[in-house]
């Protein structure tokens, strides 16, 4: 949920109005509570009058305060009007209704109120709804291979298929795939919790990138892509300050979607440059790339750009783009669409 505002500092008032009694609190109504306050103001007023003067008339006086309750009572109906719509507001949250707004058209610290709390009703709808989204991609993440698993166990146990090495491969595959979206639910649940610790450190570019190609050459293969990877680093013995696995699990992400994403027998062309207070890696395939206006959610959870098959989890990109937060850095979307720009900051 987003941060409505700062808490202001307390002035010396406020701090001595918190210790003042506070003597209607007991009474349920704020109409009731403005009309004691006009009764009491108006009493000790004519009282003030009365002992400067000496006399009062009774019936003016009278007349004077029950024009004024009246008139409080009449004003009062648009001062607690927003207090009694949050109050149904609320009562409709609690069971789930995160529709209703309260109309905040006064400048006083009611309205004030009632714009704080359509903003609190609005995120609390964004959160819920990105909880029923993250049980409905998780679902149906989860029953995708388990359904393949699953049909590839039953054929063995019914006599259909033998247990020979490709049938066995194909459900060692799904039971990788499981326990990739498992691993990257993990990073999910110790991002949000705050427990996504770096440890930093100043990397030399060329080693870990030949260990993240040669990881990625061997998961090309066992797909039967049959996708080259060339890079350039500039200088030659460039460094960059990160931590180095969380690095290793960007890269690798995103060589693995330009793998999958680009055409068969293509070609994954990564650079790596050093500019004046950062680093930066840019991995780019031979596919069509994605399309302008999907580049903005593409980091998001569940997201793959448009596209449905691939076989990814759709978490990928978006662990990637914390990490890359937590490093200080950016990641995005360059021009042609096919190319992923990652900037880390030098130090």
């Amino acid at each position: 949920m987003s941060e409505l505002a700062t808490e202001a500092p307390r002035s010396f008032l406020d701090r001595v109005a918190d210790r003042m009694p506070r003597p209607l609190d007991p009474l349920r109504s704020i109409k009731l509570k403005l009309a004691v306050l006009m009764v009491c103001s108006g009493a000790v007023a004519f009282a003030y009058f009365w002992l400067r003067i000496g006399w009062l008339p009774t019936f003016t006086t009278l007349t004077a305060m029950i024009i004024a309750l009246v008139t409080s009572q009449f004003l009062a109906h648009g001062i607690t009007r927003p207090l009694r719509e949050m109050t149904a507001a609320a009562r409709r949250m609690a069971h789930g209704d995160y529709s209703f707004r309260v109309r905040a058209s006064s400048r006083d610290e009611v309205g004030q109120l009632a714009t704080a709390f359509n903003q609190m009703a609005a995120d609390l709808a964004a959160a819920d709804r990105q909880r029923r989204d993250l049980i409905a991609n998780v679902s149906h993440e989860l029953r995708t291979p388990v359904t393949a698993l699953h049909a590839v166990l039953e054929n063995i146990v019914d006599g259909i298929s033998e247990p020979d090495p490709a049938t066995l491969r194909t459900a060692l595959a799904q039971t990788e795939r499981l326990g990739l979206l498992v691993s990257e639910l993990l990073d999910l649940s110790s991002i949000e919790a705050g427990a996504f610790t770096l440890d930093r450190e100043n990397l030399p570019l060329a080693p870990l990138l030949a260990e993240v190609i040669a990881e990625a050459e061997v998961m090309t293969a066992a797909l039967g892509r049959g996708v080259r990877f060339t890079t350039s680093i500039e200088p030659a013995d460039a460094t960059v300050h990160a931590d180095r696995a969380r690095l290793h699990q960007v890269l690798f992400n995103l060589l693995d979607n330009a793998a999958r994403h680009g055409p068969a027998g293509g070609e994954v062309r990564i650079w790596a440059r050093t500019v004046p207070g950062a680093t930066v890696l840019e991995i780019q395939d031979d596919g069509p790339g994605i399309p302008e206006a999907d580049r903005a959610t593409v980091f998001d959870r569940f997201t793959r750009g448009g596209r449905t098959d691939g076989g990814g989890t759709g978490l990928g990109l978006a662990i990637a783009r914390w990490v890359i937060d937590l490093h200080g850095g950016t990641i995005a979307v360059a021009d042609p669409g096919s190319r992923i720009r990652v900037v880390l900051p030098a130090d």
